[in-house]
């Protein structure tokens, strides 16, 4: 179990309460070992201090602004604030941990740079610290993927990355990530795998959320300018593997006060075998190098997910919220496709943004749960709508 008392950090072998660790290839255990053993004292170097903060604010555009959604908190009878990362560069979260990965892969002498994406914008953001950096990047997508999501597609291209398809299986997030995988089996001496959520074998899942959690760090004092304290009563964010969530969590998790609230995909229905809704249908296993929540059938073989977001069709879940979920320290929520969709035309035209897909199914929590005046509600806006503009507009 977990000897930490704190929920931020894992055990030394990667461990969230039973869920965690590196399970790997022996061709990537020099890989994952050299990260294993330098990433935290690498990242907490001044220098690499300097260099990403400075790039944050100068790069990426942060702090990221805490807006006071008036019309929305009208309509609720409660305060809520929307946690802006969709003015990130590239438009979402995303580039956070990329810039930090990217830096990391200059001080361990790496070359070439993989990365998998479903909903494009980790692709983007990985492409466009490759292009900062002059580095070589391969970006693996579903097929299905590159179909729903092209205008990322094309970023992607513009910036010089090499955009793989994958064929086999449901040809989204899960299959771009195994291709990733194999790449990387075969490129472990120069190549760096930008993995772009908490997922994945140790040191993964530690370092994309300590990467992620500068939101949750402007979080606590743009509260207090706002409201006069540093704690929101709830922070609610979507979960796929859980990047944003984590990082919208991180500097709240040891505060007990605070509901965290995690909002997956339900597809077309929980129970409808269309679905992504992991915590509700999954059960302990090991998906992409970790042990964690995963839906699966009897005989242990992973079940296809469906979202109408590229971003959250991943059959599995980070290991902290998995571990969060176990505890009950987090609370986790689904929406249908046509909840989020629902949400997403609302939050444009009661509060003029368009929001992600993946980011609407976080917006679609607020009808399911009962508000008070003195509520202060932060949403973490994961992503801007303009790579789902196409989805949209069908339902116009």
């Amino acid at each position: 179990m977990q000897t930490s008392i704190s929920f931020q950090s894992p055990t030394v072998q990667g461990y969230y309460g039973k869920f965690g660790g590196a399970f790997i290839p022996e061709m990537l255990h020099r890989n994952v070992s050299e990260l294993q053993q330098q990433y935290l004292e690498l990242m907490e170097t001044p220098s690499f201090q300097q260099e990403f903060e400075l790039l944050l604010k100068d790069y990426v555009g942060r702090p990221t602004p805490l807006f006071f959604a008036q019309r929305l908190s009208r309509q609720y009878g409660t305060q809520i604030w929307l946690k802006r990362e969709d003015l990130c560069h590239t438009g979402a979260h995303k580039i956070n941990n990329t810039v930090g990965q990217i830096l990391l892969a200059q001080r361990l002498g790496k070359k070439r740079i993989i990365a998998e994406t479903g909903a494009g914008q980790h692709g983007v953001a990985t492409a466009t610290v490759c292009a900062l950096k002059g580095m070589e990047c391969i970006v693996y997508m579903g097929e299905k993927d590159i179909e729903r999501q092209a205008p990322n597609v094309a970023r992607m291209k513009m910036l010089g990355a090499k955009v793989v398809p994958a064929t086999s299986g449901s040809k989204t997030l899960k299959d771009a990530t195994n291709e990733a995988i194999r790449d990387w089996i075969n490129h472990a001496q120069d190549t760096h795998y930008i993995i772009g959520s908490v997922v994945g074998p140790h040191p993964y899942p530690d370092m994309v959320a300590r990467f992620q959690s500068v939101i949750s760090k402007e979080m606590r004092w743009q509260l207090l300018e706002h409201a006069g304290t540093e704690l929101p009563t709830h922070v609610i964010a979507c979960v796929g593997g859980g990047s944003n969530a984590a990082g919208a969590f991180y500097h709240f998790l040891d505060e007990k006060e605070v509901g965290l609230i995690a909002v997956e995909a339900a597809g077309l229905g929980v129970n409808s075998g269309m679905s992504a809704a992991t915590t509700q249908l999954g059960k302990p296993g090991i998906l992409h190098g970790s042990k964690s929540l995963l839906m699966q059938t009897e005989d242990g073989q992973v079940v296809e997910p469906h979202s109408i977001s590229a971003g959250l069709d991943y059959p599995g879940i980070g290991p902290l919220h998995a571990h969060l979920y176990e505890t009950g320290r987090g609370r986790f929520l689904s929406a249908t496709d046509d909840e989020a969709i629902k949400a997403a035309f609302h939050v444009a035209r009661m509060e003029g943004i368009i929001p992600a897909l993946e980011t609407a199914h976080a917006f679609a929590a607020l009808e399911q749960l009962q508000w008070t005046p003195t509520d202060r509600v932060v949403i973490c806006l994961s992503g801007r709508g303009d790579k789902d503009l196409a989805t949209y507009m069908k339902y116009i």
